[in-house]
């Protein structure tokens, strides 16, 4: 079973790859404090996942099942191919970890790490758990940064997601959710949507700073080349090169 490796056991990152190339060139580039994202709406069915997933196991020692976007429409795809394959991390909707901690507990897995989505709201202390199917179509179900991480770690999830970031312009409410996820036990955040090498640094610090066991960015689009469509691995290295300033 694969699991992710941590600097100094505090952070990884999170970053998506063109192909399996281009992913042992970021992960390398990590020096394999990352997970590579394969994401399930690429996937036509589980099966298909499933193949594809186990191909990318084979050469890359750390994959992260995702959704896409944040997909509520892929929480079960996600689930299920985790499921099938054992990866390090899987990426679940709030309403759909419970569903993905019981189909991975079905199969004897105990060490991919499963995270639950949840949305800002504006106000520092509460955030959106209605991100699945149905209940992202409805009025937004807003509670407590607390409630919220309890709640995941009864579903069986290890990490709170928090999406979309927007740059800077939620660190408040990281901040919120980071010291509630070191309140009440949950040891992982993971904060995601809008994160570049700019804005990498404060985002950081600000689960580091809080006290969060273990963080891990997500860090998309903003590092893959519009034209070749591969995640370059020069900024993966910078990336790596904040973690170690901040942790040194």
């Amino acid at each position: 079973m694969q699991q992710l490796d941590f600097y100094q056991g505090r952070v990884a990152i999170n970053v998506l790859a063109k192909d399996i190339p281009n992913a042992l060139q970021v992960y390398h580039a990590a020096e394999g404090h990352a997970a590579i994202g394969v994401i399930s709406a690429q996937f036509t069915n589980v099966e298909q996942g499933v193949a594809e997933v186990k191909r990318w196991m084979e050469q890359i020692p750390a994959i992260s099942v995702g959704l896409g976007a944040g997909s509520a429409a892929q929480f079960y795809k996600a689930a299920m191919i985790a499921a099938a394959t054992a990866p390090a991390h899987v990426n679940q909707t709030f309403t759909g970890c419970g569903f993905a901690a019981g189909a991975l507990a079905a199969r004897g897995i105990s060490n991919t790490c499963i995270n639950a989505l949840i949305s800002p709201t504006g106000t520092p202390g509460k955030v959106i758990i209605s991100t699945g199917v149905h209940s992202s179509q409805g009025e937004p179900a807003v509670v407590s940064c607390d409630s919220a991480v309890r709640m995941i770690l009864d579903l069986g999830g290890h990490a709170a997601k928090f999406f979309p970031m927007g740059g800077l312009s939620s660190l408040a409410e990281l901040r919120a959710l980071a010291e509630s996820c070191v309140r009440n036990g949950m040891s992982m955040i993971e904060p995601t949507g809008g994160i570049d090498t700019r804005n990498f640094l404060p985002i950081l610090e600000t689960c580091l700073d809080a006290g969060v066991a273990k963080v891990m960015p997500h860090v998309y689009s903003s590092i893959i080349d519009p034209h070749s469509g591969e995640t370059r691995a020069e900024e993966v290295a910078l990336l790596l090169e904040d973690i170690k300033l901040i942790l040194r």
